[in-house]
């Protein structure tokens, strides 16, 4: 069984945890103080570290600190009391996996050190991940013939059968509730309930009532109690899609559902326990919503868990010719033509794969059932696909100003790739092609997802 450091100044509460945690079968090794704890590291072979973040002589932050610049690379959680919130956001993002606020109960902190267990065993799975993409990973109605959704699937594969919490980012039109979809139906809730909900697509006034329900009275029109989508879920799965939309006052009773699994229905007083695992997805930069203030980064590194990044069609044009293969069968069958409609000409395939697809694969799907709903013909010609461009009123070609099908951020996105490409990946020859200083590149890099490592 692994190993589990315990750092903690107060001897009653450590050997509480020890007991606790050795009843579920761990090791314990335990430390007054960060000093022995950093010597025990160095020492004793350890799987996860349970740290204070108040400790006498250097502090919890500082062991955290240390223990990075070490190399030590497992995960370490931090306790802190309830009104320093912000020191354990500040703990978390000099690299501590999960943190839990003081006073807690075992059951709490059971649960958080098996999840960041999982957590770290699928991290070292994932160390493999792309010699293990020679192995074809493959789930019903998802095409993924790409490395790039090849290699998706593969962290779906890993991260379906932990209770971790999962971010999906991407595009609109992606296919997010797809993959939603199968991490649940590869997971071990997979017999339970699939609930999905869109925050856009709800009032504000009433997401509040949609996710955790009211009581009888709690407002006009509520003659009768109802259960919220979190209730609905209990021993399943709930996707909560655009979390980037969710309004202030909501984002706090998600951290606490996050945290302690328990809320109150709205006009209720009695709290409700729930064993839901949350699926959440946006197409919105989390990041950049932090920074002006209106995402909680509390809710944020709770959500990040296991972040997983859709491309957009654009980036994994091999998949085109599947996807339209599939909806082709699928919408030539729907509207009784399957037998006169049998394929898809070269001419048109090639025309759908030089389109830029702004809008993924859902405008991918829209545009192979239009075709399917106007052919004459046995197959789908290139005549019959008709594509939404982006033009101006004279549909001129000198008059354009941005390629067909594509916005200004997309068509900034397509610059820096090819100035990364000219230069070589030297990230400060990138920005000199691009007339940008270092910083201006770095902070545009982040946007996209590019990793910016030393490469100058």
């Amino acid at each position: 069984m692994p190993t589990i450091l315990i750092i903690e100044d107060e001897a009653k509460m450590r050997r509480l945890l020890e007991l606790n945690l050795g009843d579920d079968g761990f090791k314990t090794l335990s430390a007054g103080d960060a000093e022995t704890g950093l010597k025990l590291l160095a020492s004793e072979p350890v799987h996860l570290v349970l740290t204070d973040l108040k400790l006498p002589g250097i502090s919890g932050l500082e062991f955290l600190q240390t223990a990075k610049r070490q190399n030590f690379a497992l995960p370490i959680v931090v306790m802190t009391a309830f009104g320093s919130v912000e020191t354990a956001v500040e703990a978390m993002k000099a690299g501590a996996s999960d943190y839990v606020l003081k006073p807690f109960s075992l059951a709490e902190m059971r649960m958080v050190v098996h999840k960041e267990l999982d957590n770290s065993r699928l991290r070292e799975e994932n160390r493999s991940l792309r010699e293990a993409l020679g192995h074809k990973y493959s789930h019903p109605n998802i095409v993924a013939l790409s490395p790039k959704m090849q290699e998706v699937l593969a962290t779906v594969e890993r991260v379906a059968t932990t209770n971790s919490t999962v971010l999906l980012g991407g595009e609109s039109g992606v296919g997010k509730d797809l993959i939603a979809r199968a991490i649940h139906e590869k997971s071990r809730r997979a017999s339970g309930p699939f609930v999905k909900i869109n925050s856009t697509a709800i009032p504000e006034n009433l997401l509040e009532s949609e996710l955790f329900g009211y009581e009888k009275g709690a407002f006009t029109g509520a003659t009768t109690s109802k259960p919220g989508k979190f209730e609905l879920a209990d021993k399943g799965t709930l996707f909560l899609d655009e979390i980037g939309d969710v309004p202030p006052a909501i984002q706090v009773k998600l951290l606490r559902v996050l945290q302690e699994r328990e809320f109150e229905r709205l006009g209720g007083t009695r709290t409700i326990k729930v064993d839901v695992r949350l699926i959440a997805a946006t197409n919105r930069d989390l990041r950049a919503a932090l920074e002006d203030g209106t995402f909680r980064e509390d809710l944020y590194y709770r959500l990040n868990v296991v972040p997983i990044d859709i491309p957009p069609l654009r980036e994994h044009k091999e998949d085109i010719s599947g996807l339209a293969n599939l909806f082709l069968a699928r919408f030539a069958k729907n509207s009784g033509r399957s037998e006169n409609i049998t394929g898809i000409s070269p001419a048109a395939m090639q025309l759908l794969a030089g389109h830029y697809w702004p809008g993924n694969v859902r405008e991918l799907q829209n545009v192979i059932e239009r075709a399917c709903a106007l052919a004459q013909g046995g197959q789908l010609e290139a005549s019959d696909i008709q594509l939404d461009s982006r033009r101006n009123r004279s549909g001129t070609v000198s008059d354009r100003f941005l390629p067909d099908g594509m916005t200004l951020d997309q068509w900034e996105d397509e610059m820096i790739r090819e100035a990364l490409k000219r230069a070589g990946g030297n990230k400060s020859q990138a920005a000199r092609l691009l007339g940008l200083s270092r910083n201006a590149l770095r902070y545009r890099l982040s946007k996209i997802g590019i990793d910016d490592n030393d490469g100058e």
